[in-house]
C-alpha cells in the first residue's frame, strides 16, 4: 500500500504538469485566431481602449476553460498513460496485480477535481467576467421582446411587442389585442391595437401602464374602424406583471452568462408563461452544466484507455480516436440544442445522450483491450 501511494502521487502530478500543457495550449489556440484579431482591431479603431482591450481578452479566459477542462484532462491523462504504456511503467504495475482502475484511480480523482471546477466557472466565473466586462464598457444593448398573454384555453388574449428594450426602460411599445373567433372554437382574432412611446411599471404592484395610446379598432375583416387616444391603459398586472419584466431582463443575457440560480429561475418563469420553445431550449442549457462535469470523469476513463497500448503500437491512433471524440461532442452540442428547443427530443436526453454514449465507448474499449 505504501509503494501504492507513491504511485499514486506519481501519476497524479504526471497527469496534472500534461493537463495544464494541454488547457493553456488549448487557451492559447481558441483566443488566437478570433479573439486576439478582434479585439486588437477595436482598440486600434478607438472602439476599445487598451484597458478594456485586455480586459475583454481576459473576460474571454473564463468561457475558454469552460471549453478547455474537458479537454484538457482528455488529451492530459491520453498523453500520460501512452507515455507509461510506451515506457512498460504499466507491464509492471500490471505484473504486480494492479488493476486497471486501481492505476488510473489517481487520474479519475484529478478527472473530479476538473469536473468541480467546470461547473464553477460555468456557475460563477463566466456570468461573473460578463457582468465585470459590461459595466466597464457602460452596455447599454437592448433586446426585442414578445410577451404573449393566453387565456386558461390556451386562446391568444393579448401580445405585447418592446421593440429594443435597454436600460430596463420600457418604450415605443405595440399591443395587439385579440377576441374569441365566434366561428372556430378556441381560437382568437385581432380586434384592436394599442401604440405607445412609453410604459410605466409599477414595482410594488407590478402594473404595466401605456401611456397616452395610439389606438385603432379593428372590424372582424381587419379593416381600421376607429382610430383615438387614451390617456392610460393598463395592459398587465400582478404575477403576469412581474413575469413579464423578470423575463424582459433575462432576455438581456445569454444563458451562459446566468448563474445556476438565475438560469433556474429564468426557466421557470418561461415555463410559468408556456414559453415551450425557449423554456426546451434553457432547460436543456441548464442540465448541460451538470453533463458537461460528468464529461469531464468520463473523458479521463477515455484518456486512460486510449493510452493503455502495447509499447510498439503507433501513438497517432489514441490521439486520432481523441481528437475525432473531442470534435464530435462539440459539434453536435448546437444540434441537439436544436432538437431540444424543437421539441423534438426531451431536454433530459439531449444533455445526457453525449455522457451516455460516451460511457459505453469507454465500456467497449475496456472490454476490446481486455482490461
Amino acid at each position: 500500500m505504501k509503494n501504492f501511494k507513491i504511485l499514486d502521487k506519481y501519476i497524479f502530478f504526471q497527469v496534472l504538469g500534461a493537463t495544464t500543457v494541454c488547457i493553456l495550449l488549448f487557451s492559447i489556440i481558441w483566443i488566437a485566431p478570433e479573439i486576439l484579431l478582434r479585439t486588437v482591431q477595436r482598440v486600434l479603431n478607438g472602439t476599445y481602449t487598451l484597458e478594456m482591450g485586455i480586459s475583454a481578452i481576459l473576460c474571454e479566459i473564463p468561457k475558454i476553460l469552460g471549453n478547455a477542462l474537458p479537454v484538457g484532462v482528455l488529451l492530459g491523462s491520453l498523453f500520460t498513460f501512452d507515455k507509461l504504456s510506451k515506457d512498460s511503467e504499466i507491464t509492471v504495475m500490471r505484473a504486480c496485480g494492479a488493476s486497471f482502475y486501481r492505476i488510473i484511480a489517481s487520474a479519475l480523482f484529478l478527472g473530479v477535481i476538473v469536473a468541480f471546477l467546470s461547473f464553477i466557472v460555468r456557475d460563477r466565473l463566466i456570468p461573473y467576467a460578463s457582468m465585470n466586462f459590461d459595466i466597464m464598457k457602460r452596455y447599454n444593448g437592448g433586446t426585442h421582446f414578445v410577451f404573449p398573454v393566453k387565456d386558461e384555453h390556451d386562446a391568444m388574449q393579448r401580445v405585447i411587442i418592446v421593440p429594443d428594450f435597454r436600460s430596463y426602460k420600457i418604450t415605443n411599445v405595440v399591443v395587439l389585442n385579440f377576441a374569441k373567433d365566434e366561428n372556430k372554437k378556441g381560437s382568437s382574432i385581432l380586434n384592436s391595437i394599442y401604440m405607445s412611446d412609453f410604459v410605466k411599471y409599477n414595482e410594488q404592484t407590478h402594473d404595466w401602464t401605456i401611456n397616452k395610446a395610439l389606438t385603432y379598432e379593428l372590424s372582424k375583416e381587419g379593416v381600421y374602424e376607429k382610430v383615438g387616444s387614451e390617456k392610460d391603459i393598463e395592459i398587465l398586472s400582478g404575477e403576469r406583471g412581474r413575469n413579464a419584466y423578470e423575463l424582459m431582463k433575462f432576455s438581456l443575457k445569454r444563458d451562459r452568462d446566468m448563474t445556476n440560480r438565475e438560469l433556474k429561475r429564468y426557466i421557470h418563469l418561461l415555463k410559468t408563461e408556456s414559453m415551450d420553445d425557449e423554456y426546451r431550449f434553457m432547460l436543456n442549457k441548464y442540465l448541460e452544466r451538470f453533463s458537461q462535469s460528468i464529461i469531464a470523469v468520463l473523458f479521463v476513463i477515455l484518456g486512460c484507455l486510449l493510452g493503455f497500448a502495447k509499447p510498439r503500437d503507433p501513438r497517432v491512433i489514441g490521439f486520432t480516436i481523441a481528437v475525432i471524440t473531442i470534435f464530435l461532442y462539440y459539434i453536435t452540442m448546437p444540434f441537439l440544442d436544436m432538437l431540444a428547443e424543437k421539441g423534438i427530443l426531451h431536454p433530459v436526453i439531449t444533455a445526457f445522450l453525449a455522457p451516455f454514449v460516451l460511457y459505453f465507448v469507454n465500456r467497449f474499449l475496456k472490454k476490446q483491450k481486455d482490461l
